[in-house]
Order: structure tokens, then sequence, then C-alpha cells
């Protein structure tokens, strides 16, 4: 997974966009407690800055260093590199404790993971029985309608050069397993919807487009996905010669779930 992400890290910090307080302001109404957060492939720490404005502590790992070293460092945010296989002994060790843990969050990652090993890890850290799980991903973004024509075309084609994972985001995790129980107020894990808006030019548009993973995997194949006549397109429907700055619409699912008293009797 790393070396999907390692060689456009910066593009990645730069052009992605953040998560909307909403989504934050749900999660913390579901946590009964505040103290710790394990944020698992934080990436260049955009979901752990946001985290560490709620909660007391936050240790963000990823498999990438790049991505690491982008991130904004913080006095309550702990950054830690781990192996692409943990074992819980060294959770242990370099993350948190047992039963530790208030809040587990995974942003635009959770379709990454080996699940059975990291769900038995999230059982293992978590405060039984109230201890929670977030896991939220973002779809392709809309703009207006000729953007998104071309965009769309665009996308169709890439297909071929994305890791099989993808469609699980496309699916929205429906078809993910996510054994966790319903947190209070909620009757099911997810996904519950929400969106985020980032303002772009073109060619902050065009290095969200080149910070995909699918993008770095179509480079290496000697396919450049953004040709000069696809970037053609997207300057024609944009406008102002691409100057002009639009809003850019991500929509997010989020799932999510406590540890629950049955989950930790099967855990056992």
């Amino acid at each position: 997974m790393a070396d999907l992400f390692n060689k456009q890290a910066e593009k990645y910090a730069e052009a992605r966009p953040t998560y909307p307080a909403e989504l934050f302001d749900f999660i913390a109404s579901k946590t009964p407690r505040r103290d710790l957060v394990w944020d698992v492939g934080t990436g260049n720490g955009q979901a752990a800055v946001q985290l560490a404005e709620i909660y007391k502590n936050v240790v963000a790992t990823d498999v990438s260093r790049q991505q690491l070293n982008l991130a904004r460092k913080l006095p309550n945010i702990r950054y830690v590199h781990t192996p692409g296989s943990l074992s819980l002994y060294e959770l242990h060790i370099d993350v948190a404790p047992p039963d530790s843990v208030d809040l587990v969050t995974a942003a635009q990652a959770l379709h990454w993971f080996g699940l059975p090993l990291f769900y038995e890890q999230v059982r293992s850290v978590l405060h039984k029985p109230d201890g929670i799980i977030a896991a939220w991903s973002y779809l392709e973004p809309t703009v207006d309608p000729a953007v998104d024509a071309v965009f769309s075309s665009l996308y169709n084609w890439s297909q071929p050069y994305w890791a099989p994972q993808r469609k699980i985001v496309d699916d929205r995790y429906q078809d993910l397993e996510f054994p966790f129980e319903p947190v209070q107020g909620e009757p099911s894990t997810g996904p519950f919807d929400f969106f985020t808006e980032k303002k772009m030019n073109l060619s902050l548009f065009l290095k969200y487009i080149r910070s995909w993973s699918a993008y770095q995997t179509a480079k290496e194949k000697g396919v450049e996905m953004l040709p000069d006549e696809t970037v053609a397109d997207f300057r024609k429907v944009w406008g102002s010669d691409g100057e002009e700055v639009k809003t850019v619409r991500f929509p997010i699912f989020l799932m999510i779930g406590k540890v629950g008293v049955n989950l930790v009797d099967a855990g056992n």
C-alpha cells in the first residue's frame, strides 16, 4: 500500500480535501470518553489534526514515512511509523496498551487493511464495551455538469489502473465486513452520509487527479492519464483558462460501531 502513495505524497497533502467538522462532531457525540484516539493509516495526518482538537491525545500510525514527514506536528499527536504487519505485542508496545483507546479511526484507509488482523487489534486496544471504531472515505468529486462529464469519462477510463480495493470505496463499504454493534441512538453501523468541499482552480484539480494511486500505477506502466488533449478538454469546460476557483464537492460515507459485550466475548 505504501508504495502507491509514497511517490505523490506532496501532491496528496496539497490537493486532497479536509474532512468536515460535522463528521467529527457526530463521531465525538458517540464517544463516551475523549482521552485517546488511534488514527490508523493517518497518511499526512489530516484526520489526526482535526481529532486532536477534540480528544486529549492522538496516536497516528502509517506505513509510509514520506506521508508522515508531511504531517503537521502538534503536542498531543504522536506519529508512529509502523510495518505493514503489526503483531499484538508490537501494537501494545508501540501504539497503545490493551483496553486504553476510546476511539479507533480509519480515514480513507479501511479498504487497504487485512481486516481479520485489524479487527483483532481494534478489539484489543479499545475500551470495553463502549470503545468506538469509525471508518470513512470519500467518493469521487463533483464540480458542475460540464466538468463532471469530462471527469466521469476519465474516471471510467482509469478503472484498469485502480487497485481492486477501489471498488470497495465505490460501493460505500456496504459489502465490507464490519463486525461491530451500532452506537447509541443509531439503528445500524452505516453508512452515514456527509460531504466536504474544497476550493480549487484547474491546476489544483488536476493535481488532485495526479495524487490518485491509479495515476501513479498508470505512469509506471508508461501511460499518461492526463495527456495534453485531456487537459485541454478540462480547460475548455472549466473556463477562464482554468484560473477560476470552483467549489469541488466530495461525498463522504461513514461506518461507525462499538466493540460491544457480545463482540468482546467473541474475540476471547
